[in-house]
């Protein structure tokens, strides 16, 4: 099957992709219903957004294909390898996520096929929530499966603030049970699992940083997965300035240096660039590891400010020495984030203390909504 890369997203789920959807299931079902499954697909398509689109299709698939919940998983099964778009096989799971959670180890079996084709990290979450043990014992045992996809589900799947995700509060309130997850992906070879361990890792830090930094602790960091995973765990700990994370990756001690921080054009207009200049001058007898983030005091309509921070760098600022680093950013709206013309206060921010500041001022533009 063949897809138009720019569309709208929930038209990814579009009459065309039905009818190709319904062609491949006849031939693979003689029993299947093509009819109804494209009555209920094309039935009030544009009345339905992106999710509500994929939650049909699998509900659609119910009512048109007859026989056992392990039978029209073997439909499944064969289609799975004829959709050849990830987002779109993600119905293959909602399907188990609607239909299969009275049948636990047919599910299970089913999720770890699926999420080959289009991750089934939304789906198992009410497993979840149903039987946490049982289910994180099954996510357990894939941490060792020969697929990278199938060993990131163990982690993806439980993230206790999954986005768009039904959120685990159990696992908010204690992360303990994910300990053996984590643990055994810790050095995975796969950049998408390592990923995966340290957002899983960074979302825990919301409700239990001192939890996180005690697993990290126990790792070996000298491991460069390893090391990868936990830096970028404490990525949101680092922005914030938390001592026992900055110490954790050498970035502990306050730095003896001085600092001018400017900002050029000292005036501009929305969607030009931004270029911020940090000189920074050691003022220690050794050398010094530095972790440079910035944060800018964003302007809000109601006349107060909002900060952001923003990662630059890490460095070795040598006894004695001078460098000089430059951030570029151009300054524009995006869905998450409104710019309001005024003055916008930057900071520099150099192992979690505060250490020079400079101002710039957005023109007047179009106003905004906070």
């Amino acid at each position: 099957m063949s897809y138009t890369p720019f569309a709208p997203l929930k038209n990814w789920f579009s009459p065309e992709l039905y009818r190709r959807l319904a062609a491949v299931l006849a031939l693979i079902s003689r029993k299947f219903d093509e009819q109804r499954f494209l009555g209920l697909t094309l039935d009030g398509l544009e009345q339905r957004q992106l999710m509500a689109r994929l939650q049909q299709t699998a509900l659609a698939f119910e009512e048109s294909t007859p026989g056992t919940y392990s039978a029209k998983l073997d439909v499944l099964r064969k289609l799975a390898p004829r959709i050849g778009h990830e987002f779109i096989a993600i119905f293959l799971s909602d399907f188990v996520r609607q239909f299969g959670r009275y049948d636990f180890d047919a599910s299970m079996a089913a999720l770890r096929d699926f999420t080959r084709y289009g991750s089934a990290e939304f789906a198992i979450r009410p497993f979840i929530v149903d039987d946490q043990e049982r289910t994180l014992s099954v996510m357990l045992k894939w941490t060792r499966d020969g697929d990278e996809r199938v060993r990131r589900l163990a982690s993806e799947g439980c993230r206790p603030r999954l986005p768009w995700g039904l959120r685990l509060a159990s696992l908010v309130r204690d992360p303990a049970p994910l300990e053996a997850i984590l643990h055994a992906l810790r050095a995975d070879s796969a950049l998408f699992v390592r990923k995966s361990v340290a957002n899983n890792l960074n979302d825990i830090t919301r409700d239990h940083p001192a939890w996180v930094l005690d697993q990290l602790k126990s790792w070996d960091l000298g491991h460069v997965n390893t090391a990868w995973i936990a830096k970028h765990a404490c990525r949101t700990l680092i922005k914030k300035g938390h001592l026992r994370a900055l110490s954790l990756f050498g970035f502990g001690k306050p730095p003896a240096l001085q600092a001018r921080l400017t900002a050029s054009p000292a005036s501009l207009n929305s969607g030009s660039t931004l270029t911020i200049t940090a000189r920074l001058t050691s003022t220690s007898r050794a050398s010094q590891a530095l972790a440079v983030d910035y944060v800018i005091h964003y302007a809000k309509a109601s006349g107060g400010t909002s900060p952001k921070v923003f990662k630059w760098t890490t460095d070795t600022l040598p006894a004695g020495g001078e460098v000089t680093l430059t951030k570029r950013q151009v300054i524009r709206d995006f869905t998450t984030r409104k710019h309001y013309a005024g003055p916008h206060r930057t900071e520099l921010q150099i192992n979690g203390r505060r250490v020079a500041e400079t101002v710039w001022t957005l023109q007047a533009g179009a106003v905004g909504r906070d």
